[in-house]
C-alpha cells in the first residue's frame, strides 16, 4: 500500500491525482502532517509526500530503522515539478516510484542513488537474495577497481560494468577457501552461487533461484515434518534454502497442507505435474507405493527432474522422532537456467515514441543484437558493460541465430528491430530459429505505417492492409496477387519497402492494379522518415504520385473508396451510422 500525504491544497490536488491512478494501491492520510506521516510510515510499504523535504527528513527521521524493512519515501514540490527519491530507494522501491510519480505528474525523478545514477544496476536490485558486503562491492564497482565475477553456473545477469568480471575469471566455481586462489588483482568478489557460503570481507554472495525441490507426502502429513526434511536436505547438500525456487509434487497433492504450509513458510510457490507425465520422467529411485497411491512410480525425484536440471539430492525420507513411517519424502535439482530474449520494437525514430517497456528491456539486456544504425539510435540507453553484437544490412539470418545462441547460453538478450519487432523485422526469424529451451518476450513498437497515418490524419479509420513491394523475400507474383485481393476488396493499402535504385518498377505496378478498382482521384498520402527530425509528408492522389519521389525511407499509404481529403488530412471514414444520419 502507498501513502499519500499533503499539508495544502496544491498538494491535495496532485495527490489526489495518485489517488485516483492508484485506487486499489494507495491511501489518502489526513490531518496534520505529523500524524498523517508517522501513520503512513507505520502502515504503508511506500509513502509520497507532497512536503518540503526538510520537513519530511525531520518527521521520518525518528522512525527510521533499517533500510530491509523502511519503506520507501518520495517527496514531491507542491508545484509537481520534482518527485524526490529520499528514503530506501532500492529496499523500499522508493527510485521506481520517484519514476512512476514523475510519469503521472509530469514531475523530474530526482535519484541520487550511486548506482542508479550512473546507469550500473545495483546488486541488492537483481532479483536475487544477496548477502555481504553489498555497499563495499557496490563502490569498488563504481570507483573502476578490479571485481571478479564467480558463478558455480550459467544464470542470466544485467550488464556489469566492465571492471566486474574477465573471461578467465567467469567460470570460476565459488570456492569457499576462494580468497588464496583468487588473483590478486581482484580485492573484491561477487559470487553467483546456489551452496552454502559464508560472505568474506569484500564479498558479496548472489542467491540465484536455481533449486527446484520435488516433494512427496502422504496424506496428513505435518508441516514441521515437510519442512524439516526440506531444510535437513539442503543442509546436509551444502546447499542454500535462499535459493530454492519452488516446490514441485503431483497434482493429486496440489492442496496438501503439508506441502502448501512448508512452501509458504520458505516463500515459494508450488507447482504441480500430471501424474502420466511424472510416469515418463527417468528417476534412480523408482517405488511401487506412490504408483499405486497417485499413478506415478515417482513424485519427489521426478517432480524435482521434470523441468530438467541435475539431480543434486537423490530421494530423502523423512524421520519421525515416535519411530513411526516417514510421511515425506524430497529431492532437490538444480535446474538448468533458462536464458531470456527480448524481441524488442524502437519505434519510427523519435525518442519519445520509444515505449517505456522497451526502454525497460535494453536495460536489463547483458547483450543487445541489432543492426548497427539501430544500435545508434538507443546506445546511450545501455548500461555500462552491456556487449553490443551489430552487423550490417543483409545480415537479418545471422543477428537472428545469434542472438538466440547467446540466450541459449543463459544470457538476457535484446534483439532490436525498427518499428514493431514483428512487423517485416526480427521477431519472425529469432522465433523461427528458437525452441522453447529458452524464454522469449515480445516487446511491441509504434510501426512505420501507425506513424505515418498519424502523420496524414487518420487513412486507417477502416480496414486496412500493409504490403511489402520487395521481392527480395517474396516473389513477385505473390505480391502481385496480394496487391490484386486487397484492391478488390477496397481495403486501405500500406506499401512497405515501395522503391529502390536496383527495384523501381514494382509501385508503378502496384499502383495501376489499384487504379483498376478506384478512382484516379483517390487520396494518397506520401510520409518519408516518419517521426524523425528530417521527416517529410505530402498528400496527392493515385494519379498524380510520381513513384520517382519515392524511396525505401518511405511509406506509401492508398486509401479506399471511401477516403477522402478533408482541411488537408487523409481520412478514412469508419462507417458509423450516426455520421451517416448526420449527413
Amino acid at each position: 500500500m502507498i501513502g499519500l500525504i499533503s499539508a495544502t491544497a496544491a498538494g491535495a490536488a496532485a495527490r489526489d491525482r495518485l489517488a485516483a491512478a492508484w485506487s486499489t494501491r494507495a491511501r489518502v492520510y489526513d490531518g496534520s502532517g505529523g500524524d498523517a506521516v508517522r501513520r503512513a510510515f507505520a502502515e504503508c510499504d511506500q509513502v509520497v509526500c507532497f512536503l518540503a523535504t526538510g520537513a519530511v527528513v525531520r518527521l521520518i527521521a525518528p522512525l527510521l530503522g533499517d533500510k530491509a524493512s523502511d519503506p520507501g519515501v518520495v517527496c514531491v514540490d507542491e508545484a509537481g515539478r520534482f518527485a524526490v527519491s529520499l528514503v530506501g530507494g532500492h529496499g523500499g522501491g522508493a527510485n521506481e516510484l520517484a519514476h512512476e510519480v514523475g510519469e503521472l505528474l509530469g514531475a523530474e525523478p530526482v535519484v541520487t542513488t550511486a548506482t542508479d545514477s550512473v546507469g550500473v544496476p545495483g546488486l541488492d536490485m537483481l532479483g536475487f537474495p544477496v548477502e555481504g558486503d553489498v555497499a563495499g562491492v557496490s563502490r569498488a564497482m563504481l570507483d573502476g577497481e578490479p571485481i571478479a565475477l564467480e558463478a558455480d553456473f550459467q544464470w542470466p545477469l544485467p550488464a556489469l560494468p566492465s571492471n566486474v568480471g574477465s573471461p578467465e575469471l567467469e567460470a570460476v566455481p565459488t570456492r569457499p577457501a576462494l580468497r588464496d586462489d583468487c588473483p590478486q588483482q581482484y580485492r573484491y568478489r561477487i559470487s553467483l552461487t546456489d551452496r552454502v557460503l559464508e560472505a568474506a570481507e569484500r564479498q558479496v554472495v548472489l542467491r540465484p533461484p536455481s533449486l527446484v525441490v520435488g516433494v512427496g507426502a502422504s496424506k496428513g502429513a505435518p508441516v514441521d515434518e515437510v519442512l524439516g526434511l526440506v531444510q535437513d536436505a539442503l543442509r546436509d547438500a551444502g546447499l542454500s534454502v535462499k535459493s530454492v525456487a519452488e516446490f514441485a509434487t503431483v497434482d493429486a497433492k496440489a492442496g496438501e497442507p503439508g506441502i502448501v504450509g512448508a512452501a509458504e513458510r520458505l516463500g515459494v510457490p508450488v507447482v504441480t505435474y500430471g501424474a502420466e507425465e511424472l510416469a515418463g520422467v527417468e528417476v534412480p529411485n523408482p517405488s511401487e507405493a506412490p504408483l499405486a497411491a497417485v499413478g506415478t512410480p515417482s513424485v519427489s525425484e521426478a517432480a524435482a527432474l521434470a523441468g530438467g536440471g541435475e539431480l543434486l539430492v537423490p530421494k530423502r525420507k523423512s524421520v519421525r522422532a515416535d519411530g513411526q513411517p516417514a510421511m515425506a519424502t524430497c529431492a532437490v535439482v538444480r535446474r538448468v537456467a533458462r536464458g531470456r530474449l527480448a524481441v524488442v520494437g524502437l519505434g519510427p525514430g523519435a525518442r519519445d515514441l520509444l515505449t517505456p517497456r522497451a526502454k525497460a528491456e535494453l536495460r536489463r539486456a547483458s547483450v543487445l543484437v541489432g543492426l548497427d544504425q539501430y544500435v545508434d539510435q538507443i546506445r546511450d540507453l545501455l548500461r555500462p558493460g552491456t556487449r553490443v553484437l551489430e552487423s550490417g544490412l543483409g545480415a537479418e539470418e545471422e543477428r537472428a541465430r545469434t542472438a538466440v545462441a547467446e540466450a541459449r547460453r543463459g544470457q538476457a538478450v535484446a534483439l532490436i528491430g525498427s518499428g514493431d519487432a514483428g512487423v517485416y523485422a526480427m521477431a519472425s526469424p529469432a522465433l523461427a530459429e528458437a525452441s522453447d529451451d529458452i524464454d522469449v518476450i515480445g516487446v511491441p513498437g509504434v510501426t512505420a505505417a501507425l506513424a505515418a497515418a498519424a502523420i496524414l490524419g487518420a487513412p486507417l479509420g477502416h480496414d486496412h492492409v500493409s504490403i511489402s513491394l520487395s521481392d527480395l523475400h517474396t516473389p513477385w507474383e505473390v505480391i502481385e496477387r496480394r496487391v490484386r485481393a486487397a484492391a478488390e476488396a477496397d481495403i486501405v493499402v500500406t506499401f512497405y519497402n515501395p522503391r529502390s535504385r536496383g527495384r523501381d518498377w514494382q509501385l508503378p505496378k502496384a499502383l495501376a492494379i489499384l487504379g483498376e478498382h478506384r478512382e484516379p482521384t483517390t487520396p494518397v498520402g506520401v510520409v518519408r522518415n516518419a517521426s524523425r527530425p528530417d521527416e517529410s509528408s505530402r498528400l496527392t492522389t493515385l494519379s498524380g504520385l510520381d513513384p520517382a519521389t519515392v524511396d525505401m525511407m518511405t511509406v506509401v499509404t492508398v486509401g479506399n473508396t471511401a477516403t477522402r481529403e478533408i482541411a488537408g488530412r487523409m481520412v478514412t471514414p469508419r462507417g458509423y451510422r450516426w455520421q451517416e444520419e448526420a449527413k
